[in-house]
């Protein structure tokens, strides 16, 4: 702007009193003293008018700010700023044009922190009723990272009306803390029943321990089993990991305890073969017990690896009385075969979800799943046990035959034996699939 257009516009919004620059009044503000006069007159209101186009300048460049941002409130204050220089800047020019841009632009931040403040309470109002939906939960993992997840959003949501931020934030906070809260007594409660039970599995294993040098052959032996007993009826919540050692622990003390029981009863085997009998029977049952707690005591690839040492030890522990013979092998090799039926399930499971890019199944999907993989097994199972009860009808009862028959004979009974384990599966899944369906 050229000097004389400076000039006529400080005329028009000042004038020149004693030596004095002064602005003139406008709307509730009164004429004030915005200077001296240094040189002349002319140049001084020229110099003011200057201080007005910078003035001007910097409201132009707020203004120009706060169209380009996406945060127009935190402009709030500045706008604030620069509307209280209107009543204070030394200047000469239309400061009420001033007055009115910058209020405009107050009404419009205005209004945008109130739509603002409304989005932002919809957004929390919809984080509250995913928090009071979680807070009931038992699912622990899941609904605690729901949870940190719904506390980040929050964070990082804006502010709402100060009328109601207090209640706001009181109602999002409670069902967090409920939450929290309950999972800290949750598992408290199951820590101190943990604790419970570990002692009990030490207490059993010190009482083991006392009787495994024991001569009292009998008495010790029915104190074992009741010890066994008492062992599988604790319900300790313990990680498999620690399980696993008491289990080895108190184990131990028995095993010790029946191999001297063994080595006794080898030295008096002449002396009475009936007393051998029954304590490779004991032993046998120790076996039949051990493998069929075996699923629940162990991992699944610890399981399939004990069962093997126990089908070892099976073999070392000696006859027993025919009249029983059959019947405890079919309650181990029934034991086993659960394990390894089981080992092979999980392994085709597996196999079929990795080909499913790990689809992860629900557990009434994981239960069907195995059910149908099942009758597929037996399927099979019953195709080839077909074929080998074709090929011993067309067998001759020629001598020479007989080996040949007789390991078909024994590949029959095992087949048969097998799906009827993998029957008694399905018959298993198929209740934890109602127990589930039941409290769905």
């Amino acid at each position: 702007m050229e000097n004389n257009d400076l000039l006529k516009e400080a005329k028009e919004f000042g004038f020149i009193q004693e030596q004095q620059v002064w602005l003139k009044p406008f709307m509730n503000y009164p004429a004030r003293k915005v200077g001296e006069v240094k040189e002349s007159e002319d140049d001084s209101l020229v110099y003011f008018a200057k201080r007005f186009t910078m003035f001007r300048d910097k409201v132009n460049a707020l203004l120009e700010r706060i169209a380009t941002s996406e945060n127009k409130g935190s402009f709030m204050m500045k706008v604030l700023h620069m509307k209280e220089q209107v009543g204070n800047y030394d200047a000469l020019g239309d400061f009420e044009q001033m007055y009115h841009i910058l209020s405009k632009a107050e009404e419009e931040i205005n209004e945008t922190i109130k739509q603002n403040r409304e989005k932002n309470l919809a957004i929390k109002m919809g984080l509250i009723q995913e928090a009071e939906a979680h807070q009931d939960s038992l699912d622990w993992k899941e609904a605690s990272d729901k949870m940190k997840d719904l506390r980040a959003t929050w964070i990082k949501t804006g502010p709402v009306d100060k009328e109601i931020t207090e209640e706001i934030e009181e109602r999002f906070r409670t069902p967090i803390e409920v939450f929290f809260e309950r999972k800290k007594n949750f598992f408290e409660d199951k820590k101190r029943m943990q604790n419970h039970a570990y002692e009990k599995y030490r207490d059993l294993i010190r009482q083991s321990i006392a009787l495994q040098n024991s001569e009292d052959w009998e008495v010790t032996t029915e104190k074992l089993k009741q010890l066994q007993n008492q062992w599988k009826e604790i319900d300790s919540g313990l990680p498999r990991k620690v399980t696993s050692k008491l289990w080895l622990d108190f184990r131990k003390a028995h095993n010790h305890f029946f191999e001297r029981l063994k080595q006794k009863i080898n030295k008096e085997k002449n002396e009475s073969r009936e007393k051998f009998y029954d304590v490779n029977y004991e032993k046998k049952k120790q076996l039949v017990d051990e493998a069929n707690t075996l699923l629940e005591t162990h991992s699944l690839g610890d399981a399939v690896r004990r069962a093997k040492e126990l089908q070892a030890e099976w073999k070392k522990a000696g006859p027993v009385h025919p009249s029983v013979s059959d019947q405890v092998w079919e309650q181990f090799i029934k034991a086993c075969d659960r394990i390894f039926e089981t080992s092979s399930l999980e392994h085709y499971i597996r196999k079929r979800q990795q080909n499913n890019n790990n689809e992860k199944l629900s557990e009434s999907e994981g239960l069907n799943a195995r059910i149908n993989a099942l009758r597929d097994f037996i399927k099979s199972d019953k195709n080839e046990l077909e074929v080998l009860e074709q090929n011993l009808d067309k067998l001759s009862d020629a001598p020479s035959n007989d080996t040949f028959r007789s390991m078909l004979q024994g590949k029959i009974r095992n087949f048969k034996r097998k799906i009827n384990t993998k029957e008694t599966m399905i018959e298993g899944f198929k209740e934890q699939l109602a127990t589930h369906s039941n409290n769905a």
